[in-house]
């Protein structure tokens, strides 16, 4: 008797188990094997446990846009080497914008600003949804003292915020005055909203308008405090909508060629690069908002190419920064020149910014694909 042959099972639990842990590309393809895994792999709970997921046991990519047209894009997988890079087909903006600028990065979405508006792009998926300036925007024609951005999410409401922070000289005929301005943007709201009273006395720390670090809901600005004549970090609390000021470490002065914030491991840190003796230097928080946690932890002394800026650590400690606005460095924790490598070869500028990979939508009903 002829034994009837059955195709192996998995149980469901099981699959959506193994379908958690790949990675969006594959997701994305994986849709059209039949209706049940188009629905799952489309349901907004599974697409939020897989981002928890991919953070927690993936490390970020390195996203890469060249500011003049044709731009170029690239998705950079630094853990392996700087050199492991893949072009990135789901950009979304026309190729004759030429003042394109990375504003954020959170939850694998990527905040652009390019001429009279913002685009929130998911480059994993291709998703974006475009937003206008705010009113008060009109401002940068004016003597701009101060400007900040920010890009984060409120996990409590399930939404997504654009952050801008303005401190503006104004002249006219009658006087001269200052006008301050605070306000978000909410994905969820679809609208600008102004926190009314707020007053600070913030200058840039640097040339250009910094882009906030993100860390534990909250956007954090390295700032000069003219009411104090200190430099600070300023933060925007994502949740309860408000700023607060944070002291940098007492032997921090600020006299450096380089310096700035960012994520160091798993702590907000301050960086410092000294061109002359190529000496690199971090502090980190490890306690948040602890002043007295603040810690030196490195003092490098770098063999090669200077950092402009640093971006990322790997996981077993190599320091990865730029040089110039298209080139990337990667150093051991001793200094050690390990890599460096170019992604543009005219004379354009560039932007980068560290991103999660992600099925994420954003909250708007009015979703652009």
């Amino acid at each position: 008797m002829e034994t009837k042959k059955t195709l192996p099972y998995l149980p469901e639990d099981l699959i959506i188990k193994i379908l958690l842990r790949l990675q969006v590309k594959s997701l994305i393809r994986f849709k059209c094997i039949c209706k049940s895994w188009l629905t799952l792999i489309s349901d907004a709970h599974f697409a939020n446990s897989h981002f928890e997921i991919m953070a927690a046991t993936h490390t970020h990519r390195i996203m890469f846009i060249s500011t003049s047209p044709p731009h170029q894009t690239q998705s950079i997988d630094f853990e392996s080497s700087l050199r492991s890079a893949s072009p990135n087909l789901n950009f979304l903006l026309p190729q004759t914008h030429s003042d394109l600028k990375i504003k954020g990065s959170c939850r694998g979405f990527i905040l652009l600003r390019c001429s009279s508006e913002f685009h929130i792009w998911n480059p994993s998926t291709g998703l974006h949804k475009q937003i206008p300036l705010s009113t008060n925007d009109s401002y940068l024609d004016i003597k701009c003292l101060c400007y900040l951005y920010g890009f984060g999410y409120d996990q409590s409401t399930n939404d997504y915020l654009v952050v801008s922070m303005s401190y503006s000289y104004v002249h006219d005929t009658a006087t001269d005055y200052i006008v301050s301005h605070l306000e978000f943007f909410s994905l969820r709201d679809n609208t600008w909203k102004e926190i009314e009273g707020t007053l600070f006395p913030y200058l840039n720390f640097s040339d250009g308008p910094p882009v906030g670090s993100l860390f534990k809901e909250v956007i954090h600005w390295l700032v000069f405090r003219v009411d104090i004549s200190m430099y600070v970090i300023v933060a925007f609390d994502l949740m309860e909508r408000k700023l607060l000021d944070m002291h940098l470490p007492d032997e921090f002065d600020g006299e450096h060629d380089y310096t700035g914030l960012w994520v160091f491991g798993e702590f907000l840190s301050v960086w410092a690069m000294d061109c002359d003796d190529n000496k690199f230097e971090i502090w980190v928080m490890k306690e948040y908002k602890v002043h007295s946690s603040w810690t030196k932890t490195h003092v490098i002394s770098l063999d090669g190419i200077p950092i402009n800026s640093p971006l990322c650590s790997t996981k077993s400690g190599d320091i990865i920064g730029t040089y110039d606005s298209a080139e990337l460095i990667k150093y051991n924790d001793k200094g050690e020149f390990l890599e460096h490598t170019a992604y543009c070869n005219d004379s354009g500028t560039s932007q980068m910014a560290l991103y999660v990979e992600s099925l994420l939508s954003l909250p708007a009903a009015n979703e652009q694909a």
